[in-house]
């Protein structure tokens, strides 16, 4: 019995370790859909279920894709105290300074974000439903995982000051607890004008709640000792879950920044749909909402678009300046 709780248990941390927790990364996409304009709504609307439940795609392919890992977190920390300041915004100065094999050990989520809204602004502009539907839910973990304060430090699990665990306690275990009371209502999605700018925003904030997280949940253990644990069913299994009191406690201390961050996640990630949208030229989705291209449509309009990316399609000069 003892080894199926601990089993158990080791099961709800790693799920904690790979993202916010399929219950929360569900929710911030879902809720990113209200945020959208009249005129990306509907199509959105229509495909929520998919939209929502897609969101864990990212965490499911973790262990059998290689380079999936890297692409949920940034251990700032590696970088110095500094690092909010002096790391380089872009990939390719990144990779001048530090290499790629560096950046890829220590995760690349911010510039990740990036290269998924590249992927949706050409999604929206060859105008393939699959495929914007697929980004975008992809994209929404991303940038919620952008939004983790753990997310963004070598002691991503309090592994480092005897914490182990916390990493699912914060992102999975609060929000399950807790989120039903949040006020999301974050207003609609606006224009970036620089997305990679704005997800290191996300990022920074979230960093800066770093010590607060680990310093404040130390604290609250050294006062519950043993009273940190309890035991809970679910389904036909018998788990070890940070006790409701606890979870309490420590929810109460950290005065609503698991709110605030599902709030800027939500917020960001309808950002990002919408700012790929209008930089694809704002394509009619009405369309798409009842239409599938067939294949052969789908790869003339990819040749187009990756004829004009290479420069083989020739724009007027005033529209090259514009």
């Amino acid at each position: 019995m003892k080894h199926i709780l601990t089993i158990s248990f080791l099961g709800c941390l790693w799920m904690g370790i790979s993202g916010w927790g399929f219950f929360a990364h569900q929710r911030i996409n879902r809720l990113a859909v209200f945020t959208l304009p009249p005129s990306m709504i509907k199509f959105y609307k229509k495909h929520i279920t998919y939209v929502t439940e897609a969101s864990i795609n990212p965490d499911r392919r973790r262990f059998s894709v290689p380079d999936e890992a890297p692409r949920h977190y940034i251990d700032l920390d590696h970088y110095g105290d500094s690092s909010l300041f002096k790391m380089p915004r872009f990939w390719k100065s990144a990779v001048e300074i530090y290499s790629e094999d560096t950046l890829k050990t220590y995760g690349i989520v911010p510039w990740h974000v990036n290269t998924m809204y590249y992927r949706l602004r050409d999604a929206f502009l060859i105008r393939n439903p699959d495929q914007i539907l697929k980004i975008s839910a992809e994209l929404g973990h991303y940038i919620a995982d952008a939004h983790v304060p753990l997310h963004t430090t070598e002691n991503y699990n309090g592994q480092l000051t005897g914490q182990e665990g916390i990493h699912g306690f914060w992102e999975s275990r609060l929000p399950e607890l807790f989120s039903d009371r949040y006020d999301f209502f974050v207003g609609k999605a606006e224009y970036l004008q620089s997305p990679q700018l704005s997800i290191w925003q996300g990022v920074a904030s979230a960093h800066k709640e770093v010590l607060i997280v680990l310093s404040e949940e130390r604290k609250l253990a050294d006062k519950f000792k043993e009273k940190k644990y309890s035991f809970e069913t679910k389904g036909k299994q018998t788990v070890k879950v940070y006790a409701r009191e606890y979870a309490t406690a420590y929810h109460k201390i950290l005065d609503g920044m698991i709110e605030r961050q599902m709030q800027a996640a939500i917020k960001m990630i309808g950002d990002f749909w919408y700012t790929a949208w209008v930089d694809a030229g704002q394509p009619d989705l009405q369309i798409l909402m009842n239409y599938k291209p067939s294949e052969e449509e789908l790869l003339l309009r990819q040749k187009e678009l990756d004829e004009w990316k290479n420069g083989s399609i020739k724009s007027r000069e005033h529209d090259q300046e514009s």
